[in-house]
């Protein structure tokens, strides 16, 4: 089974004959599906792509849908057995198929494989033959298409002047001439395709031509986009002039990885972090892809074997980060791994600022929810050692870098939203003073989220609406996300008071939250919150828990559990879940999950583990409980607290 989407869609029997994939519809379905690159895609977004103004039975008509495809990609399935190519996870379908068996995914890979190692040339060549058209062509009018086929065909420019370049360097590419150029027609304004086009003229024996295609890429960029040729284009110049033998011999550049965002050229590693760290702000795809370039960017350059490079490339992804848990926490444990790696071959002699920097970045991608007890204290200390180096170099960017790594880890236990005020308060303070924007961003979420914690709506509201100031100026579509759902929060707590909202109204704000982060690029704070963010709501009301069996609880499942089968009427099964919850994560929820757990204690009467939750609650009293996320709140830890203290002295 094959699957393309570099063109029309289709699906292919491995004997090369065609799969009958029913209508434009189904089509889409089993496109976007290839878009999420094998994650899940809940039945509401697809619903959402499918239609601007869903009908009445959407969710119908898309099962309808799947149930078709399978039937088409998975003929001899027989009955009640489960579907391997289009599953069904959580609250949505994902595609099961090898890399290698979708087309834009084989693309993609030999990319990746061609900006690490120039060998693989070869396969970037058959890769981009694989393409028949533009990317999902048959689906012109969906948004979701469209922002796909833009970030596909960067990817296939990208793809085309990478090969050249590589064959230009090791002396080939004479037979690019013809190629270039229609590529240049096409995309007149990319500057490197010309150079490639001039080397390739070249390298035929047109030097004439070569200068040609000089004069009139300065003509284009000149004449139309007022721009003077870059150094790259005039350096060349001059070569093909002097007849520089540098143009005749094969020579040795690093194709970085590029961003698959109009990167074009082949960036060095420390130019392609810059870029990622851009990239990282604008949230969605940017954003996913950025933490993948920012990765290979920093192996890239520990294969140099220069620690200080690498150093320098680790430590200059100082992007805004605010969650306690990982978006891809194997990608984070790979970059923690490489700092301390390259942290041990600069040794304790090196130069402070890059081991302020390597330390910073251990404790920023040691998210304390994905920590056990030994990585959790080595992830703290090294917070503290790159908070005292940066102070002591005075330095003020490097010092509002190392305090994010110190909030992110200061959630040893509940109770804590006062001192990582104090850490906000600082950063806020540094990047006010010193002109670092994205910093001054950040200060003002922590702040945010410390005075929900604490119950303070008014101070929370004007850090979110000064926020949201910056954030306009910054170009960070990230913030809106963030604060919208702190309005939700906010509008969920209001709901139990005289004359607020009611309970449908702040259910309808946390569902208009869910759908601005779904496409956000942040599964480490997307998965489960919107159902969590329902729990609270309903606690706050003295409701049983939703019983939805399509709500996706991801990692909070364990502590809900035991209230949702309450909510069913069976009490055993809820106990026996209780008996095995575990501890929370130290992280921006641990108050929430102690409070739920304190929740099912109480209804159960189970004096140990009443016990168990107030003896962790205890220095959380003043705070809400999952308001230190700045998203939901489960009301005052001090209710919880008081109902589990009496249950545990027998009351």
């Amino acid at each position: 089974m094959r699957i393309d989407v570099l063109g029309a869609v289709r699906a292919l029997r491995d004997d090369g004959t065609p799969v009958e994939l029913g209508g434009p519809r189904h089509r889409e379905v089993l496109a976007r599906l290839v878009a999420a690159e094998g994650r899940m895609v809940t039945t509401d977004a697809l619903v959402d792509d499918l239609w601007d103004d869903p009908p009445a039975r959407a969710v119908g008509a898309l099962r309808t849908f799947v149930a078709a495809l399978r039937r088409a990609l998975e003929p001899g399935r027989p009955p009640r057995t489960a579907p391997r190519v289009i599953v069904t996870e959580g609250p949505g379908y994902a595609l099961r198929l090898p890399r290698e068996d979708v087309d834009v995914h084989r693309y993609e890979d030999a990319l990746a494989r061609a900006r690490r190692d120039p060998g693989e040339v070869a396969g970037l060549g058959a890769a981009l033959a694989d393409w028949r058209g533009p990317a999902y062509a048959d689906l012109p009018g969906s948004p979701w298409a469209r922002r796909e086929r833009t970030r596909l065909e960067e990817l296939r420019l990208e793809g085309v002047e990478l090969r050249a370049r590589i064959l230009l360097d090791r002396g080939e590419g004479a037979a690019l001439a013809a190629e270039l150029g229609a590529h240049v027609a096409e995309h007149p304004w990319r500057e490197p395709a010309w150079a490639l086009l001039a080397r390739a003229l070249y390298r035929a024996g047109r030097r004439g031509d070569a200068l040609a295609a000089l004069r009139r890429a300065r003509t284009v960029l000149v004449g139309q986009l007022g721009l003077d040729p870059g150094g790259e284009l005039r350096r060349l110049e001059t070569d093909i002039l002097n007849g520089s033998a540098s143009l005749d011999g094969a020579r040795t550049v690093w194709a970085g990885p590029g961003t698959g965002f109009g990167a074009g050229a082949g960036f060095g590693p420390r130019t392609t972090v810059d870029l990622a760290r851009t990239l990282a702000l604008a949230g969605g795809d940017a954003l996913v892809h950025s933490r993948r370039e920012r990765l290979a960017a920093a192996l890239a350059a520990e294969r140099t074997a220069d620690p200080f490079l690498t150093a320098r490339v680790i430590g200059a992804y100082d992007v805004p980060a605010l969650w306690s848990r990982a978006d891809d926490p194997e990608q984070s444990r790979a970059v923690v791994a490489a700092a301390e790696r390259t942290l041990a071959a600069l040794g304790p002699d090196g130069p402070a600022d890059l081991r302020a920097r390597l330390l910073a970045t251990i404790a920023v991608e040691s998210r304390t929810a994905d920590l056990c007890g030994a990585e959790s204290e080595r992830a703290r200390h090294a917070a503290l050692r790159a908070e005292a180096l940066a102070r002591d170099l005075a330095d003020p960017a490097l010092l509002a870098f190392a305090l994010k790594g110190v909030f992110l880890q200061s959630f040893a236990r509940p109770g804590l939203a006062a001192v990582r005020d104090e850490t906000g308060a600082e950063i806020l303070d540094l990047a006010t003073r010193h002109g670092l924007a994205n910093f001054a961003v950040l200060g003002r979420l922590v702040r945010l989220q410390s005075a929900s914690a604490l119950g303070d709506l008014d101070a929370a509201t004007a850090h979110a609406e000064a926020a949201e100031r910056l954030a306009a100026g910054t170009e960070a579509p990230l913030v809106p996300v963030l604060t919208g759902w702190f309005r939700a929060r906010a509008a969920a707590e209001r709901s139990t008071r005289p004359g607020g909202p009611s309970a449908a109204e702040a259910a309808q704000r946390y569902r208009a939250a869910e759908n601005a982060l779904r496409d956000a690029g942040m599964p480490g704070l997307h998965r489960g919150l919107f159902p969590l963010a329902l729990l609270g709501l309903r606690l706050l009301h003295d409701r049983p828990a939703p019983t939805d069996p399509h709500l996706d609880w991801g990692p909070y499942r364990p502590w809900a559990r035991p209230l949702v089968l309450l909510a069913q009427d069976r009490g055993e099964e809820a106990r026996s879940a209780l008996a095995a919850v575990p501890d929370p994560p130290h992280d921006h929820l641990q108050e929430a999950l102690w409070c739920l757990t304190a929740r099912a204690a109480v209804r159960l009467g189970e004096r140990a583990v009443a016990a168990r939750a107030a003896a962790a609650l205890r220095g959380a009293s003043a705070e809400h409980a999952g308001a230190a996320s700045g998203l939901l709140t489960l009301g005052p830890v001090a209710r919880y607290l008081a109902q589990a203290q009496e249950c545990a002295a027998g009351g």
